[in-house]
């Protein structure tokens, strides 16, 4: 997988939206905590200890991922988010996609016990967070399933595949998040040509309060 994702460089100097639209989503705002894994993608502090995320490589690593999701049979991707915030975007993402979604709790067993009625065989697991989703995380490793995760700054990535580096607790970063995944994921299959014909908007995805 390693080859595949450095293989997904992107294309052209645009970004998928603009950075002030990034911003306002909050998509920038990582946590007080920074491990040595997501050093590489913080930009800087701000006076309130909080690390900020580089943008760029946001939206650089959200083009990547799409890119690589759309590869794969939609039957066999299956997202995971116990995050509350992230249960609707990752249902809609789903829906608009057709790849398997999994919101709310995660059922031990689920990727490594075939005797389990939620049993699953993906070829790669979608994360929204490696610390709330440690579950799938940990089965996915035991059974060599490749992983894409939403990582915030406080995130260890060891045993993640893919690194999206965002804000993965807001809910209109993970609404953004997942808007543009759907997106490019489209576009990357040739389902749709343009951003125009995705007629969602982020909000469309936003949780509620």
């Amino acid at each position: 997988m390693a080859e595949t994702i450095d293989e997904a460089e992107n294309e052209g100097n645009g970004m998928l939206v603009s950075e002030e639209m990034y911003i306002s989503s909050g998509a920038e705002i990582g946590t007080q905590q920074k491990t040595a894994f997501m050093k590489p993608f913080v930009a800087k502090v701000r006076n309130d200890g909080l690390y900020l995320i580089d943008i760029a490589e946001t939206d650089r690593r959200i083009r990547q991922a799409a890119r690589l999701l759309a590869q794969y049979d939609p039957d066999h991707v299956l997202a995971v988010a116990v995050r509350q915030y992230a249960r609707k975007p990752l249902s809609m993402l789903a829906e608009v996609t057709g790849i398997q979604a999994m919101p709310g709790r995660f059922l031990p067993g689920t990727l490594t016990n075939p005797d389990s009625e939620n049993y699953r065989e993906p070829d790669v697991i979608l994360l929204t967070d490696p610390i709330g989703d440690h579950q799938t995380l940990k089965e996915a490793v035991t059974a060599g399933i490749p992983v894409i995760a939403l990582c915030d700054t406080n995130n260890i990535t060891k045993y993640v595949d893919l690194v999206i580096p965002v804000n993965n607790k807001g809910r209109k970063s993970l609404a953004l998040t997942y808007w543009l995944l759907a997106r490019e994921m489209l576009k990357a299959r040739g389902d749709i040509e343009s951003n125009e014909e995705f007629e969602l908007q982020p909000e469309d995805m936003e949780a509620e309060l």
